[in-house]
């Protein structure tokens, strides 16, 4: 279930769930807004749901999956598109004007834990429980990059990129968030975070890109800027 709410500026004050999306048969990873009345959700019984908010119906399922998915992130150039991660190895994106995903990107070896859009709508990155993040380019519909390192031997729970897509930075189940040049081949890591007492479970770049948080089971957040 998803349950959305009103925001309140009251202190204290505790609101009820002003609508409720029932629809998916296992658990909820991950929902994002893709209009103002328009939401997408990702679960663990295989499949999306693009969603009309004000009527809390199921508006199309996307079912092209095998296992459970775990991410969806919205392309920040067409409010029409996203792509999102699954257990099944492979990353989908997919056009909410069809049931079909659009495209089919190959490569890891394990679960895709995260995903995360490019800031010019055209590539994305994913994080494995394979110990690696890729790069994955819509054009050229190919991967274009894999960061890894030999002292890496862990998942990647989360990613996202600075504001400008130079930088790439993924949490990593060893409780360090690590940084990486996107357009490096075969780099090494730009810069290790290593802050926390357990798994980096999620991080996000502020909107200006001047600063990154991150959220961990150590049950901090941090900002890093």
């Amino acid at each position: 279930m998803c349950s959305i709410y009103q925001v309140t500026t009251e202190i204290g004050a505790v609101t009820r769930a002003s609508k409720e999306l029932a629809g998916h048969e296992g658990y909820l990873s991950c929902c994002r807004f893709m209009t103002k009345n328009n939401m997408v959700t990702s679960s663990g019984d295989s499949t999306c749901i693009y969603w009309d908010c004000e009527t809390g119906t199921a508006t199309t399922q996307f079912a092209d999956h095998q296992g459970d998915v775990m991410s969806v992130s919205l392309s920040p150039t067409d409010r029409n598109i996203f792509v999102s991660g699954s257990c099944d190895h492979t990353a989908k994106v997919w056009d909410i004007r069809g049931k079909s995903c659009v495209m089919t990107y190959d490569g890891h070896e394990s679960d895709i834990n995260s995903v995360a859009f490019f800031p010019d709508g055209m590539a994305f990155a994913t994080g494995s429980d394979d110990s690696s993040c890729r790069l994955f380019d819509l054009r050229a519909y190919q991967q274009l990059n894999q960061f890894t390192d030999d002292r890496i031997v862990c998942g990647i729970t989360s990613v996202a990129f600075s504001s400008s897509g130079r930088l790439l930075i993924g949490g990593y189940d060893d409780y360090q968030a690590i940084v990486w040049d996107s357009i490096a081949e075969g780099a090494e890591p730009l810069a290790y975070l290593n802050k926390h007492e357990n798994r980096v479970s999620c991080l996000g770049v502020q909107e200006k890109g001047q600063a990154l948080c991150t959220g961990s089971w150590d049950t901090l957040l941090k900002v890093w800027a």
